[in-house]
Order: C-alpha cells, then structure tokens, then sequence
C-alpha cells in the first residue's frame, strides 16, 4: 500500500465531532455503491454471492442483474469539514436482515433512506422501520438510466412524508453526489431533532 492509502486511514487532528449515520433501503436501491463511492477509507463490505435457495425467500427485482446481496453491513468513513467525520454503516436491504437494523441503529443521529423511484412501493416497509425507531431521516432517490422522470415533490407525496423530511436527488456512484445528501440529512437533524444538539456544537 502506498503512503497516501495508508495516510488516508488516519483522521486529521483537528476533528473534533464525529457521527454515526444509518444508510438504509430496499434491495438493489444502491446503498453498498454509495457507501463505497463516499468513502474516503476503503470500505468494509459484507457481500455474499445469492444462491438458488434465496428464491422465494427475498424478493428480486425482475430485471435485476444484482447477484451479490449484504448479509451484516457496510461500513464507510467521510470527513465533511476539517472537525466533522461522519462513520456511515450501510444496513442490508434483505428483509430476512432486517432485524440487525436494531443493532445498527444504536448510536445513530439519523438515517439516509436511498430510494428507487422504479421500485418505490418497496420503500413503504423500510420507512416503517425507521417510525418504530424513531430516528430522524432523509430521502435521497439514487437515479438509475431507465428510472422515470419523477420530480421529488412526486416522492414525497408517494411516500406519504412529512412536509419537512428532506429529498434529494443522488447518484450513488458520484461521491459528491453522495455527500451532498449526507450534508441535507445532518442539516435537517441539527434543525429538528433535540437529541442533536451535542452534535451541532
């Protein structure tokens, strides 16, 4: 490893703040891709090749060509400013896993839910998960080449969300695309969840 991949692991001295940030959704909506492509660490990926016996157990999209799927997290590391760090844990989207999301939710200001807008039903599930936790959240729609021309207010209302919850667009593979939604999910928790305040200062 060269000097520079090693430096990157190490964080600057002059972070003082970091924060934990939960990456959900449903399956094949981008979440390894984005933590992957926003990390400034090489992120750690539990993938797993699918077999014949996940058929009829997890629910494929019918013109999926996603073969691997996570079975633990994705872990991933992005200094915002040069006091802020953010450790972003990508939860499967499997819902046999679901139930590790309680584990990976601790400790966790908020939540970046990654959307398909060509599967958005899916995400009906996912965002009740999240009410049960109560954990503040934002929407990013990940764009796909063949996803339809729907505008965000049109998410919004679909999802049936509070008029505050950001939404933002994203491409998972752009890494300041992927920033910048994780930027719209911390301004919104330090605005309106109490809890934050530490965070904030």
């Amino acid at each position: 490893m060269d000097s520079a991949g090693s430096a990157d692991r190490y964080l600057p001295d002059t972070i003082q703040r970091s924060a934990k940030i939960l990456v959900v959704g449903a399956f094949g909506v981008g979440k390894t891709t984005l933590v992957g492509s926003v990390s400034e660490i090489t992120p750690l990926r539990t993938e797993e090749v699918m077999t014949e016996a996940s058929v009829g157990v997890d629910e494929l999209h019918g013109g999926s060509r996603k073969r691997t799927t996570t079975v633990a997290m994705d872990f991933g590391r992005i200094t915002i400013n040069p006091e802020l760090v953010l450790y972003l844990f990508g939860a499967p989207g499997q819902r046999r896993f679901w139930d590790l999301w309680t584990d990976l939710a601790v400790g966790a200001i908020g939540v970046l839910v990654l959307v398909d807008v060509r599967t958005l039903e899916e995400s009906f599930d996912v965002l009740e998960q999240l009410e049960e936790r109560e954990l503040p959240f934002a929407v990013a729609v990940n764009r796909f080449p063949d996803s339809p021309d729907v505008d965000l207010d049109q998410v919004s209302a679909a999802l049936d969300l509070l008029p505050e919850t950001p939404v933002v667009e994203c491409d998972a593979r752009d890494r300041h695309s992927c920033a910048q939604a994780l930027l719209a999910l911390c301004e919104y928790v330090v605005t309106h969840d109490p809890r934050s305040r530490e965070f904030a200062q």
